[in-house]
């Protein structure tokens, strides 16, 4: 068990929290929500003891450990992968290495026999003797190959390393495990490993995290912060915002009733207040009137964007036919003979871990690089958007935001132009920031907005929701649903994916393609990949021979 008590903190002339009481128990997982800036990643560093509280206190069961996931990627640089994962129980590790000192004396004592005794009870008590075997599972499980880990961290992809940090966060059973947005930079595979693991973990998880499906999958209840407070609900993330909606639209009918019996009271005081045979009755009503107060609802601190994708032409017939494209990159063959036609009505997720090949199919059908073999042909109806994975040159330079999508906008207007930020939740001066110095969040509102101002209809996205808040992500979503045009995207957002797409392509590691009329999850439930990929493993091992 964990306890926040009066706790407040201030920043500047701000609280950002204001005397929250909350209790975290055991055997929940609490998904943090909030818009951003309310302060979701600061309330866990509190709890972890890494950020203290202006006022108040955390409070935890004596005895009990906690572990939160290291967002400094570069902390653990001079260890191996194994004994960082070993050192998400620092006190297991300082045993394993005074032990291994200790054994390593040549003037071995009697008094170093008394304390290497009592460290081998106390690593026996705490299951050392499965530490390195429980952490390769963890790291097997995260997608991290055994030829990884005894490696150096600072010899390791940041990819990895994530998933190495992730690990240590999850090893050796903590009490209490704080989890700040754990499924950023997993691939789809590690991150249905960790929905297992968390469904199975059986004391305390706060999480906080922008993906929904995987809020509603392990989450038991929902903390959310808005004005400083936090307020618990039991249940999902789904369950959370229908019952939040349901709480708000009680609250206006019954302020509704309430306006209409304050009319009816007016308006009897008002006719009959001046007549000697209803006096009373006026003035019992106006007592009446006194004692009915309307609810105070706050409009929630959570910005919704608005974004609506509205084609300059209707999509005709004839989108895409690829044929037989091939591509190799650095020696290795990210793309194989890769054929399919697009039709008017679809919109396709391009899933699976070979994120380099659906960025190189992308990128050749919107013309950035050229295909080694093989062509494709957009119909004569189509016009096209592109949002890259990688938009750095895009915001290379120093004009505003505003002199950025000018050059894109039919209407020589800058009100035009600011309309579409507007959407965007870029408000004021914020049209007059220069691109170079935008948060990656800004920068794809920006690129959204591009894309609304283009009007195309044939939207190509590569992992559109990174760098998004939820309610972002949510107006995205919806955007999409209700496009009228072709959409081919990749995401890393479960929920967005079953939502928006009704095709499904995956291109697999030796660069062959999957291609299904499904929803993700049906997908997902014929596992049509693992199908394919055992036919690979069987193909090469035949090909050994």
């Amino acid at each position: 068990m964990i306890q926040a008590c009066n706790v407040t903190l201030r920043l500047g002339k701000r609280a950002l929290f204001e005397d929250v009481n909350i209790k975290f128990t055991e055997g929940n997982c609490y998904g943090l929500i909030g818009a951003n800036g309310a302060g979701k990643s600061t309330f866990l560093k509190i709890l972890s003891g890494q950020l203290e509280p202006t006022k108040g206190e955390v409070v935890m069961t004596p005895g009990q450990r906690l572990s939160f996931l290291e967002q400094d990627h570069f902390k653990y640089d001079a260890y191996n992968v194994m004994d960082t994962v070993i050192l998400g129980n620092k006190r297991l590790y300082e045993i394993m290495k005074e032990k291994d000192a200790i054994y390593a004396k040549e003037d071995f004592t009697d008094e170093d026999g008394i304390r290497a005794s009592e460290l081998e009870a106390e690593f026996a008590t705490m299951n050392g003797w499965e530490a390195e075997s429980d952490a390769a599972t963890l790291l097997n499980g995260l997608g991290v190959d055994t030829e990884y880990h005894y490696q150096m961290m600072s010899d390791i992809n940041d990819t990895l390393k994530v998933k190495v940090l992730l690990a240590q966060a999850l090893f050796g059973n903590p009490d209490v495990l704080l989890l700040d947005e754990p499924t950023n930079h997993l691939d789809l595979e590690a991150i249905r490993w960790l929905d297992e693991f968390l469904i199975n973990f059986d004391n305390t998880v706060i999480v906080v995290s922008h993906d929904r499906y995987f809020l509603n999958k392990v989450c038991t209840q929902i903390a959310d912060i808005d004005y400083s407070k936090i307020q618990l609900y039991a249940g999902n993330y789904d369950f959370w915002y229908e019952s939040s909606q349901l709480m708000i639209k009680q609250m206006k009918e019954a302020n509704k009733k309430k306006e209409e019996k304050i009319k009816e009271l007016q308006e009897f005081i008002q006719r009959f207040s001046a007549n000697a045979s209803k006096s009373k009755q006026a003035t019992s009503r106006k007592r009446a009137l006194e004692k009915i107060e309307l609810d105070d609802i706050k409009p929630s601190s959570r910005k919704y964007p608005y974004i609506d994708f509205r084609p300059n032409r209707t999509i005709g017939n004839e989108v895409l036919t690829v044929s037989n494209i091939s591509k190799t990159i650095d020696g290795v063959k990210v793309l194989d003979n890769i054929s399919f036609v697009v039709g008017h009505d679809d919109k396709i997720a391009f899933v699976g871990a070979n994120t380099l090949a659906n960025t190189t199919l992308f990128k050749i059908l919107t013309e950035e690089i050229e295909p080694d073999e093989g062509s494709f042909k957009w119909g004569v109806t189509t016009e096209q958007s592109y949002f890259p994975k990688d938009n750095t040159e895009e915001f290379k330079g120093s004009e505003t935001i505003v002199d950025h999508l000018m050059p894109f906008s039919p209407v020589d207007d800058q009100q035009y132009v600011r309309g579409f930020l507007g959407r965007m939740l870029f408000t004021g001066e914020d049209g007059v920031k220069k691109v170079n110095v935008l948060s990656g969040g800004e920068r794809v509102r920006v690129m959204l907005s591009k894309m609304m101002i283009l009007g195309s209809n044939v939207l190509i996205m590569d992992e559109p929701t990174n760098h998004l808040d939820m309610e972002s992500i949510t107006a995205l979503n919806n955007a999409l649903i209700k496009f009228p045009g072709v959409v081919l995207f990749t995401a890393l957002d479960h929920q967005f994916i079953q939502t928006t797409a009704n095709r499904i392509m995956e291109i697999l590691p030796d660069g062959t393609l999957i291609d299904k009329i499904s929803t993700y999850d049906d997908y997902l439930e014929n596992d049509e990949m693992a199908r394919r990929r055992t036919v690979l493993a069987v193909n090469e091992e035949e090909g050994d021979d």
